[in-house]
């Protein structure tokens, strides 16, 4: 007998940390994809500033620390533990920036993209 799967549990000590370089610092990443959408576990270093401006759609959730989302308008957002926040793919280039480091958990996908909102 076929069981639907309702539920998938994740062990995060079990799954890849890959090193990702900033301009400044450096980032872990920790990523599952799953239809539709992507989920990540980033850790930021001390003084982490992300080396590109991106487009695409994110829910960012702040697990520790504090980081801080730069749009290339010149608005900044700063997340700290327990805040979240919703970024629409093509509405504002951002990127990240951690002066005292941060974890975060990422969700991306074609569903935050503005077209289907």
């Amino acid at each position: 007998m076929n069981e639907e799967k309702i539920f998938e549990k994740i062990d995060w000590t079990a799954i890849e940390k890959i090193a990702i370089p900033g301009d400044i610092g450096i980032s872990y990443h920790q990523s599952i994809e799953f239809p539709g959408f992507c989920l990540r576990q980033v850790e930021y270093s001390v003084n982490y500033k992300s080396d590109h401006w991106c487009n695409k759609g994110h829910i960012v959730h702040c697990i520790s620390g504090e980081s801080e989302i730069e749009f290339q308008s010149g608005e900044k957002v700063i997340l700290v533990k327990g805040m979240s926040l919703f970024i629409f793919s093509e509405k504002k280039m951002h990127r990240l920036i951690s002066q005292n480091g941060a974890k975060v958990i990422i969700i991306d996908g074609n569903f935050l993209e503005q077209k289907n909102i």
